[in-house]
């Protein structure tokens, strides 16, 4: 790829993250301390750097602790941080979710529950409902990810399965005021979707998390079919009383990002269209969709003239069918790559923002009209990759993939597709 295309892909996906900084985002939204004393707890990929920021900000005394993945960890001198697995939950995040929920019982009307929640929280929050084996529960969570469940089913499943979400967490609270800080990762940042939303209360039902488990598929463990069986399992509705005096604010959102992005770009010269910050659906199949936006606009000057930039996010989903590697991210660019078959004056950076595409060391890749010439020229047939799940092998291949490490916040993927 040319230095000025990339160096304008890397500004846009730098903006987009900085956007959702918690360093930045977090202190502006703090409420003032109260009479008694100060819990902070919380779970995602940005739980840890979001306390690191309450930390800064916060004028009295405080202690808490939060969960966050293995990696993504940063030093706090008050509040304890935890690491467990992501998405397939572990021991330590059991644990982690046992101590969250004793650190908020007892407690009383003056004092403060300060929740900070981000995308990853209903892996690292794992803690199974009375019954249900953490073995199980992981089984469920495995074959719901390989099923290209959406992340709204996903969570609809999780917060039935578990003590903490869905509204359980606020309820240990109770009557304790919880102030809940989220960065959203989810299309149309739903409060009840954000990690399984443990501070709120619960648009869905037990009926629906077994109908979502038998339309993906999923073999049920009998502890778990008992649990779903039993009214008494139903998580708290919305209009609950015991969660009426708390609150929820949103931080920093996918769409907030884009618009970060989308000033960037402008100061480059490059006109920005915005596609939407909840695209779901197949990743390659999302891919071919940009791919026939970006040929109008390169061959037509529609929807928009160039020089121009596809700005999208949201979550899409990939259906396991073979056995390579690479997550959704790589997984678009692929898609976009074949649909646009080497077409000149079209590059692309699609990439998580937490920094990992899946479960794989990179965040997503870049892609320019010679990455599948450099990819086939190292043996690797990109139709075929595509078909066992591989796009990881091909970014490799054509030396295009993007590692960041671990970003510390999370507004899920973000995908620009540069038009010169």
């Amino acid at each position: 790829m040319a230095s000025s295309e990339r160096t304008i892909l890397d500004a846009l996906f730098l903006a987009a993250r900085q956007a959702a900084d918690p360093a930045h985002v977090v202190p502006p939204a703090l409420p003032p301390p109260p009479r008694g004393r100060t819990i902070v707890v919380g779970a995602g990929k940005a739980a840890a750097s979001m306390a690191r920021a309450v930390e800064k900000a916060w004028p009295g005394p405080l202690q808490g602790l939060v969960v966050t993945r293995y990696g993504h960890g940063v030093p706090c001198e008050r509040i304890e941080v935890v690491e467990a697995a992501h998405p397939v939950p572990d021991a330590a995040g059991f644990a982690a979710a046992r101590r969250i929920l004793d650190l908020v019982g007892g407690l009383g009307p003056d004092d403060l529950v300060l929740a900070l929640i981000s995308g990853g929280g209903s892996a690292l929050l794992a803690l199974p409902a009375p019954g249900i084996p953490l073995d199980d529960k992981r089984a469920v969570t495995s074959a719901l990810l390989r099923s290209g469940a959406t992340i709204g089913m996903m969570n609809a499943v999780r917060k039935h399965l578990s003590a903490i979400k869905g509204g359980r967490l606020a309820l240990a609270a109770y009557p304790a005021p919880v102030v809940t800080l989220a960065i959203s990762d989810v299309p149309g940042d739903d409060p009840g979707t954000i990690a399984s939303g443990p501070t709120v209360g619960d648009s869905s039902t037990l009926a629906e998390a077994r109908a979502l488990l038998a339309q993906a598929g999923v073999a049920v463990p009998e502890s778990i079919r008992r649990w779903l069986d039993d009214p008494a399992a139903e998580t708290p509705d919305l209009d609950d009383p015991r969660l009426a005096g708390n609150s929820f604010r949103l931080v920093a959102t996918p769409q907030m990002a884009l618009e970060a992005a989308a000033d960037a770009a402008r100061r480059f010269g490059v006109t920005p269209l915005l596609l939407g910050d909840a695209l779901e659906g197949e990743a390659r199949e999302v891919g071919l969709v940009h791919a026939g936006i970006a040929r109008s606009v390169a061959e037509h000057g529609h929807p928009i003239g160039r020089p121009a930039v596809l700005l999208s996010g949201g979550e899409t989903t990939v259906t396991v069918r073979g056995s390579g590697r690479g997550g959704r991210n790589v997984e678009f660019l692929l898609g976009l790559a074949l649909g646009l078959d080497g077409q000149a004056g079209i590059h692309a950076i699609a990439c998580d923002t937490d920094g990992i595409d899946g479960t794989e060391d990179n965040a997503g890749a870049w892609l320019d009209p010679a990455t599948l010439v450099r990819a086939r020229a190292a043996g690797i047939d990109p139709r075929a990759a595509l078909a066992r799940n591989d796009a990881y092998g091909v970014f490799a291949a054509s030396g295009d993939l993007v590692i960041t490490g671990p970003t510390l916040t999370n507004v899920n993927d973000f995908r620009a597709v540069l038009i010169t």
